[in-house]
């Protein structure tokens, strides 16, 4: 099969491989979506080659199932994503479905980015090779590219949205409007919250409008934490959430939360400063990192896409085959597109 690996400095190949075959406890998925992420451009970019097939974002259908494979987990012709790391099994994070925590170090596959770990082949290829407890459902009402996007961008969101625990009716600020932005502006609107969508873009503020902002705001010019108090009658947001991974924006989200607020971390590569006492703790704020989800937190992703039928297939403003992977990737690279998936079929 052909396969893609990133060989350094925004270049890539497809190399040909030979089609994996299942261990006993494993699957073999037929990729019928692979997700391309923004974590992707940090592999991309580096001068390092990749030694990894990577797509870290599966969706397809299962073709061969090891013989010690349970088929109440998988059975071939199933739909299905992937929970896109293992670890040891038995500690707790792996216990609780947040393999990617695991006390032993986690496998990430097609990964690139987060805690020291291993990394197993993704999903840039017509077939993957994954242990089956990794498989989650694929709901009839997504398409696979649909199920793509809730293995990481979309379930990313909606992590977040859970780690803050936030309320219906409450304001959330999203800033950064990429996939993952838009994806929490589409989710938290249907949840009942009033969203302000916050980026520099025009293109992606009208994007956020079609998935449920109620107000934008573009901060080319700066302002960011005084237009939010402004937005809300000067007390600031009760929920922000950070997806932009920039430093000035952390900052100025953190002075737009609102006493008792709840700021969320999710954009990686920030660095930001700010003083514990005037900021934080003489203002009940509460900071949370979020990182993806748990494999539970990625059904009940789906689950709630399907059964609202919320428009994640828009997410996506290109789609190419995957032997036009550089292209892709090079298009990718100027961050002036919405979602991206490959298919190698």
């Amino acid at each position: 099969m052909r396969a893609v690996y990133f060989t350094g400095n925004r270049t890539l190949e497809l190399r040909e491989v030979a089609d994996p075959t299942p261990g006993p406890d494993e699957v073999i998925l037929e990729i019928r979506a692979s997700g391309v992420c923004g974590t992707d451009l940090h592999a991309y970019r580096s001068p390092e080659a990749s030694q990894n097939i990577k797509g870290h974002e599966p969706c397809g259908i299962v073709a061969a199932i090891g013989t010690a494979v349970d088929p109440k987990i998988a059975r071939v012709g199933a739909r299905a994503m992937v929970h896109h790391y293992d670890g040891c099994r038995t500690c707790r994070n792996c216990m609780t479905g947040w393999s990617q925590l695991c006390d032993e170090g986690s496998v990430v596959y097609g990964g690139s980015v987060g805690q020291p770990q291993r990394r197993g082949d993704g999903a840039h290829a017509r077939w993957m090779k994954v242990p089956a407890h990794t498989l989650v459902a694929l709901p009839e009402a997504l398409s696979f590219d649909e199920g793509a996007a809730v293995s990481c961008g979309t379930g990313t969101a909606w992590g977040a949205i859970r780690r803050m625990k936030m309320e219906g009716g409450a304001t959330l600020a999203v800033i950064g409007q990429g996939p993952v932005g838009l994806s929490a502006t589409m989710l938290a609107s249907a949840m009942g919250a009033r969203v302000i969508a916050v980026d520099v873009s025009d293109d992606r503020l009208k994007s956020a409008k079609r998935f449920g902002a109620d107000q934008t705001l573009n901060v080319t010019e700066g302002g960011l934490g005084e237009q939010l108090r402004e937005m809300t009658g000067g007390l600031g947001v009760d929920y922000v959430m950070e997806c932009s991974g920039n430093g000035a924006a952390t900052e100025a989200a953190l002075a737009a939360t609102r006493s008792w607020g709840t700021l969320c971390l999710v954009g990686l590569g920030a660095q930001a400063s700010f003083s514990t006492g005037p900021d934080i703790i003489l203002r009940q704020i509460s900071i949370v990192g979020s990182w993806t989800f748990s494999k539970l937190g990625q059904r009940e992703c789906a689950e709630f896409c399907a059964t609202r039928g919320l428009p994640v297939a828009d997410l996506f403003t290109h789609k190419f085959d995957l032997e036009d992977a550089a292209e892709a990737y090079r298009l990718f690279d100027t961050q002036t597109t919405g979602k991206m998936v490959l298919r190698p079929q």
